[in-house]
């Protein structure tokens, strides 16, 4: 579902609504458009468009929160990997292999979540990246500590790892899309039956057209900003890996 895509077609049918509202303006006879029926096709209409309004409203704020709680876990995983860095390194030289090897699996990460690798590129697979960090949790569980300080930064270690493992699969669940298709018809006719009742009830001049279309422009601009909200990790609205890179700057020193 690519969002740039789907704004050009909310565009279409919105204004392509006014447009044959206008010509059916034309066809219909007048009893048909009597001050009674006006009144009485602007409280349905209404109706449809409080809604559709409040369909949109409630998207827009689930994708906003969505966005915002995976950047919020996004912050809180780049923390996370700091900690556990630091707690291989308070345990002595014997993890160095293991703090090595986690840079490399989350220097991987980073490049399939934000799409760094070549299309096709075969190691660009979150399950394969996801992985890695398993194996590499595996390892600290194999630790074998000689004094109670190096017990209890294991137990830490672990802590970290498996909050961190936790974490993983959320944000590879947060690349698939959340908006039903069915959904987003259903919410494209509501908006394309709206516009088309403006058409017909509205006067046919170019200032009344301007003014439709940009309204058109402005629903077809606020579904995109809730798809791209919907793809955290791609498109103009993404997720910052600034935490990620931050993280990778300083881990393994």
């Amino acid at each position: 579902m690519h969002p740039t895509l789907i704004g050009f077609v909310v565009l279409a049918c919105t204004f392509g609504g006014v447009l044959l509202g206008m010509r059916l303006r034309l066809a219909l006879p007048d009893h048909h458009l009597s001050s009674e029926a006006r009144d009485t096709i602007k409280l349905g209409i209404g109706l449809v468009a409080t809604v559709t309004a409040l369909v949109l409203g409630l998207l827009t704020a689930s994708a906003k929160g969505t966005y915002d709680a995976l950047d919020a876990t996004i912050k809180h995983s780049a923390a996370g990997l700091l900690s556990l860095d630091r707690t291989l390194a308070r345990y002595g030289p014997e993890t160095a292999g293991i703090r090595e090897s986690l840079k490399k699996a989350v220097t991987q990460r980073v490049r399939v979540i934000w799409h760094m690798d070549r299309p096709g590129n075969p190691q660009a697979d979150p399950a394969a990246a996801a992985h890695g960090v398993e194996v590499l949790a595996t390892e600290i569980h194999r630790l074998v500590p000689k004094t109670d300080e190096q017990r209890a930064l294991r137990i830490r270690a672990l802590a970290f790892s498996e909050t961190l493992l936790d974490a993983r699969w959320g944000i590879v669940a947060a690349q698939a899309t959340s908006v039903p298709y069915a959904f987003l018809a259903m919410l494209v006719l509501w908006l394309t039956v709206t516009f088309t009742t403006f058409g017909v009830l509205a006067p046919r001049n170019p200032t009344i057209v301007c003014v439709l279309f940009v309204c058109a422009l402005s629903v077809a601009g606020a579904i995109f900003l809730v798809l791209e909200m919907d793809s955290p990790f791609d498109g103009l609205i993404t997720v910052s890996p600034g935490p990620m890179t931050y993280a990778l700057e300083h881990m393994n020193k």
